[in-house]
């Protein structure tokens, strides 16, 4: 464990969980969803939305009249819209006056996720309750590269989903008497995690936080800062799809760092 040197230690995570907390408030973010409504491949009208939906030879389909104000786009839908979202992918975008209608794949499933700047979550959003920051969870560790990326595949808060993560290595690290390893996604200048950690499920959320870990050294070192553990969106709303911490990442330790759970009423989302 190493102690940061950086100055302003306190204000720059402040600085840091300001910014995490108004990119939260963002009106057609996730914490204005409203629904997750899965397509199948019969026609439907599905509830509270205009138009009939359905799935055939992986593409989404959508009739409109032009009194639905379907617009994709920026055209108005009048007869049928194909779409075809890619796997694992952001969302396209179907909106209807204010609210926005994601069309998602999957697992090979399609769904749309309905956002709407009008959802309780989002109104009734003051912030999301962390552990006090705390340089002693500022730890260096050493990543560990694979020679080559390996595909890392995990659950997800969805029953039946899986999430496929391309790993490129390990970040082992030492906290007190305990060293532990966790498996590294991204890119070597942009490193993250998903873990768990004894917290999970007490005060922190259970499926999994992440960090973002950034850069390597040239020495081979990381930083990893456990004070801006973050959560998922699935933390905030039950209409997300987010992985669970792949089992490499379940620590053994207390990681008494970062965002708390708001379903266990420290945030008021």
């Amino acid at each position: 464990m190493t102690t940061t040197t950086a100055p302003h230690f306190e204000t720059e995570w402040a600085h840091w969980h300001s910014d995490r907390e108004e990119r939260l408030r963002d009106p057609l973010g996730f914490l204005s969803l409203t629904a997750l409504i899965w397509l199948t491949d019969q026609p439907e009208r599905l509830p509270d939305l205009p138009g009939t939906w359905w799935v055939t030879d992986n593409k989404v389909f959508i009739t409109a009249r032009p009194a639905d104000r379907l617009i994709h786009e920026g055209e108005g839908i009048a007869g049928v819209q194909i779409l075809r979202p890619a796997e694992g992918a952001p969302g396209l975008h179907v909106r209807h006056e204010g609210r926005v209608l994601e069309v998602i794949r999957r697992s090979g499933r399609y769904a749309v996720r309905v956002h709407d700047p009008a959802a309780p979550t989002l109104r009734a959003f003051t912030g999301v309750t962390s552990y006090a920051p705390d340089q002693r969870w500022v730890v260096t560790g050493r990543f560990l590269p694979f020679d080559e990326p390996r595909t890392v595949t995990t659950g997800a808060v969805v029953d039946g989903l899986e999430h496929h993560h391309s790993a490129v290595g390990t970040i082992e690290f030492t906290l007190g008497t305990v060293t532990e390893q966790l498996v590294a996604f991204g890119v070597a200048d942009d490193l993250r995690v998903l873990f768990t950690d004894a917290t999970s499920g007490v005060t922190t959320y259970p499926a999994a936080r992440s960090l973002s870990v950034g850069a390597v050294g040239d020495d081979g070192t990381v930083v990893l800062d456990f004070n801006r553990a973050a959560n998922l969106p699935c933390a905030f709303t039950d209409f997300a799809t987010c992985p669970v911490a792949p089992e490499q990442n379940r620590l053994r330790i207390a990681i008494e760092a970062g965002e708390q759970d708001p379903k266990l009423g420290g945030a008021h989302a």
